[in-house]
């Protein structure tokens, strides 16, 4: 008896097997529409992967916009900090060409001069009373800075030593509201001269007198150091001619002329070591001494 039911389902499983190979092979078979069975299990599956699909599609998707946000938001911060560079260098590039033309010009002002021996020097600092208006340089006395000579830019003359020590001067400027801070001058190409003697804060000009009234100055004259005084040079540019009066009493002509040099912006200058003698401005024995204190003291 156990024998025919063992036996039994063998023949059950046989039959199985059958019917499935029967089942695969009817499938394989060139069909162009899927029978009822096929339709309801391609439904089924379809139907569950649809349910799955769709979620990890769209967490897919959000996925990739946020990392792609982040990246960008990275690139954006990689961007600007290299515009910051860019800008860094592109303010420092043109700070360097602009010293190094002033430092040029300099140069060229060096060559071209042949009265002094000069001395470049930086400014290292500025006095903060206005009325003064004297600035400190990086060379004094063991660079061969004494007081008394004349200062000037690439631009033209802008002041004197008026005090020393071992490793630094002092520089009043033309700006100066100290009245007895005198140059003499002269107009540039004519025999005209005259002395500097005051400066002019709201035209921002400086003032030229003791002209005869009879000589003709005209507007854009330019003005330059007489070399008569015995302090300044001969030829230093001080400024051009921009307006001619008359002083109160009608005798003698005043003139404002315009600074070749910015007093406002000053870094690099030039200390001229004259070659003629230059009046120390305590020595008053002789008389052309004192004419010559009187001028430019």
């Amino acid at each position: 008896m156990r024998r025919f039911f063992s036996d039994k389902r063998l023949i059950v499983l046989l039959v199985g097997v059958i019917a499935i190979v029967v089942l695969i092979a009817f499938s394989l078979k060139g069909r162009s529409e899927a029978n009822v069975a096929e339709r309801a299990v391609t439904d089924v599956v379809g139907f569950g992967q649809s349910l799955f699909s769709k979620p990890a599609h769209f967490v897919t998707s959000v996925l990739g916009d946020v990392e792609g946000l982040m990246n960008t938001y990275e690139e954006n911060k990689r961007l600007k900090a290299r515009l910051g560079e860019y800008a860094s260098n592109k303010a420092e590039l043109v700070e360097v060409q602009s010293e190094n033309e002033r430092l040029r010009q300099l140069v060229e002002k060096q060559d071209s001069l042949r009265e002094y021996d000069p001395i470049p020097a930086t400014v290292i600092s500025r006095n903060p009373d206005q009325w003064e208006e004297r600035i400190i340089i990086d060379q004094g006395e063991k660079a061969g800075v004494q007081k008394n000579m004349a200062v000037i830019t690439a631009e033209g003359l802008i002041g004197k030593v008026v005090l020393t020590t071992g490793q630094t001067a002092t520089v009043e400027l033309l700006s100066t509201e100290n009245k007895e801070f005198r140059v003499s001058a002269m107009i540039a190409g004519k025999p005209i001269f005259g002395l500097i003697e005051g400066y002019d804060g709201e035209r921002r000009e400086l003032i030229m007198k003791r002209i005869d009234s009879s000589l003709d100055v005209k507007e854009g004259d330019q003005v330059i150091s007489s070399g008569l005084g015995g302090i300044f040079p001969k030829g230093l540019l001080i400024g051009e001619v921009k307006e001619v009066s008359t002083d109160d009493y009608g005798l003698t002509k005043l003139v404002y002329i315009e600074p070749a040099a910015d007093f406002a912006l000053l870094d690099h200058v030039v200390v001229t070591n004259r070659l003629m003698s230059t009046v120390d401005g305590t020595d008053g024995t002789g008389s052309a001494h004192k004419q010559e204190k009187k001028e430019d003291e």
